[in-house]
């Protein structure tokens, strides 16, 4: 049977992940930013001590019988467990924004991924030894991931060199890390790897634009502007598609434009030059129909608003994407568009 103890650093690192997911909410504030630089420096804190406590060769107890028992290998595990909650809040945090924010399901393969290295780890602690290999991967990607953030927020621009600055500094304070720990345990190349990793999924565009937030996004017709009100008509999903709020086939008469509203959150100081793309798929694939063009300003809590429209668009399956007009995406739309009119009591107006 396997020890029930072994799975004590994966539920540290969810506890982490859910507090995080809980109590932080849809964007990241800044005296957020401040605790989770707290985590960070926790975490190095704690590593360092485990290095040490592993340089003087000191011998884990084994568990004995009952409570008073187990104390002891308990208590020699505690450090350990307390690094895997900072780095599940850690992480928790950075999937809200990363991912959550801007649609990516990659947020939750990456998270199963962390997981599994947990697990891996601990059924091939005895193998292998050491776990410190695997301690500075987690805090290279914890500091890449934190910095990401926190650089381009700091300095109020989107340039594509904050990301790759913010990601050599957070794999070098990895690399600092673990030549300051006694002994030198475990490797760093595998940090060096993940950070590598970043940059390639940055240059393929596979990571959100970094601090962007994407808030809210919808394409429906009858829009309205009044002042600072957008308004929108959707066609609402079936019941039974519980997960959304709106259909993926839009019903439009002759003649009617198809509209599309973005509201993306960035934080005070920042701009950003931002983009709406509509794409028509025909037998040859997706092809650029239309592209509006706007500027961010930074700081509205519900996001900065854009809209756009296509001009009586064609039967046929729509694509709608809001991005930096560098080329990022930040969310996209899907939709099949049919000339016809709604449903019966299909139909709302959602307020922007």
């Amino acid at each position: 049977m396997i020890p029930l103890r072994r799975f004590y650093p994966l539920a540290a690192f969810l506890g982490g992940f859910i507090w995080d997911a809980l109590t932080i909410g849809q964007r990241v504030k800044t005296l957020d930013f401040w605790r989770l630089g707290a985590f960070l420096v926790g975490a190095a804190v704690l590593a360092l001590w485990m290095a040490r406590r592993e340089a003087l060769q000191a011998v884990a107890p084994e568990p004995g019988e009952g409570l008073r028992g187990r104390m002891p290998a308990l208590l020699w595990q505690a450090p350990y467990l307390l690094l895997n909650f900072f780095y599940g809040g850690i992480f928790s945090a950075l999937f809200i924004l990363y991912f959550k924010s801007s649609g990516h399901l990659g947020t939750w393969l990456m998270t199963a991924f962390l997981g599994a290295l947990l697990v891996g780890n601990e059924f091939a602690g005895k193998r292998y030894g050491k776990r410190f290999t695997l301690t500075w991967a987690l805090f290279a990607l914890s500091a890449i991931l934190l910095f990401n953030f926190a650089l381009p927020q700091l300095v109020g621009s989107l340039d594509a060199r904050w990301f790759y600055i913010s990601t050599g500094v957070g794999v070098m304070l990895a690399h600092v890390l673990q030549r300051l720990s006694p002994g030198r345990p475990g490797s760093v190349l595998p940090a060096w790897g993940l950070a590598a990793v970043l940059l390639l999924a940055w240059n393929y565009g596979m990571i959100a634009p970094v601090p962007l937030v994407k808030r809210d996004m919808a394409v429906g017709h009858e829009f309205v502007q009044h002042g600072g009100h957008y308004a929108l008509t959707l066609e609402k999903a079936p019941a039974w598609q519980f997960w959304r709020e709106q259909a993926t086939t839009l019903h439009l008469r002759e003649g009617e434009r198809l509209y599309g509203v973005s509201a993306v959150f960035a934080p005070k100081g920042v701009t950003a030059a931002l983009e709406h793309r509509w794409e028509m798929r025909d037998e040859t694939g997706w092809h650029e129909v239309a592209r509006s063009q706007f500027q961010t300003a930074g700081g509205r809590e519900r996001g900065y608003r854009g809209y756009s429209w296509v001009a009586d668009p064609a039967d046929g399956d729509w694509r709608f994407t809001v991005g930096t007009q560098d080329g990022r995406t930040i969310g996209t739309l899907s939709l099949t568009v049919v000339h016809d009119a709604p449903p019966a009591d299909s139909t709302v107006v959602r307020e922007f």
